[in-house]
């Protein structure tokens, strides 16, 4: 079968003994990077040996057959340089080739920096969206978060150190200064920190620069912010971006509370 396993995010005290176990005795390990999954093994101290296949964004949909096949006769251990695989992570195509081919998947949980700074966050955790790395230019990472503007469940998102004081800033104008958000840095770390605020105060705490791993973590939209004439504007929006009318008005009755049936049958009328 495959295994998808989790590691460590930074701290090693957080390997499991399900983990353990898995490296000490798999015959095959799919990793992102060969050479982490080697210090790995030094680290923990394992002698076992394992066949290292490289499994990776740009070989993933190439290799994905090849290894299905493996787990066929025998188990296939897949790793992520840290957290689990396929979450902003290679595994995700390997997954569905599994799947389509009859090959049972299974997981080794563990650390999730999502799931970690969602819980330290002091926001709501009821409801979330994980929305992965933002755009790496600033026109479509601005365009992608104003399309955000308006949900109402708290946003995780991945960002790189060079890029989050550009991000930070343009949640600030995306989402409005007021907004509040939660920078968690070097999670699990030595010099894990931990910093809230407005998306205005953190865009200016960022200027001076941010080292480490980060992940940021978002105050959802409030329900009474949009009103219906812009509820059916973001209709509109959904359906020239190539949604259907229906899954868009359901969407943004989900976001901004005003009825499905009403927001279709305005857009329609818009739309003639």
């Amino acid at each position: 079968m495959i295994i998808l396993a989790a590691t460590p995010i930074g701290n090693l005290g957080d390997v499991s003994r399900r983990l353990v176990e898995a490296l000490e005795s798999a015959p095959v390990i799919a990793a992102e990077d060969t050479r982490t999954t080697q210090r790995l093994l030094a680290a923990l101290e394992i002698a076992h040996r394992p066949r290292l296949i490289a499994l990776h964004d740009h070989n993933e949909k190439e290799r994905a057959g090849e290894l299905v096949e493996i787990a066929r006769g025998q188990d296939v251990l897949v790793l992520s340089d840290a957290g689990m695989p396929t979450v902003s992570d290679p595994g995700y195509s390997l997954v569905v080739a599994a799947a389509a081919a009859g090959v049972r998947v299974t997981a080794i949980p563990g650390p999730s920096a999502v799931l970690t700074a969602l819980a330290v966050s002091g926001l709501p955790t009821d409801r979330f969206t994980f929305e992965g790395f933002l755009p790496r230019k600033a026109g479509d990472r601005l365009r992608t978060l104003r399309s955000l503007a308006v949900e109402r469940r708290t946003m995780v998102f991945f960002e790189s150190p060079s890029r989050i004081a550009a991000s930070l800033a343009d949640m600030a104008t995306a989402f409005g200064a007021d907004r509040r958000v939660v920078v968690a840095r070097e999670l699990t770390k030595k010099f894990e920190e931990i910093v809230r605020g407005t998306a205005a105060e953190l865009a200016d705490w960022a200027e001076a620069g941010v080292r480490g791993e980060v992940v940021v973590v978002v105050e959802g939209a409030a329900a009474a912010q949009v009103t219906f004439p812009d509820a059916v504007t973001q209709v509109l929006e959904l359906v020239r971006g190539g949604t259907r009318l229906k899954d868009a008005a359901g969407e943004v009755s989900t976001n901004t509370g005003h009825s499905s049936r009403e927001l279709y049958q305005a857009a329609l009328a818009v739309k003639g």
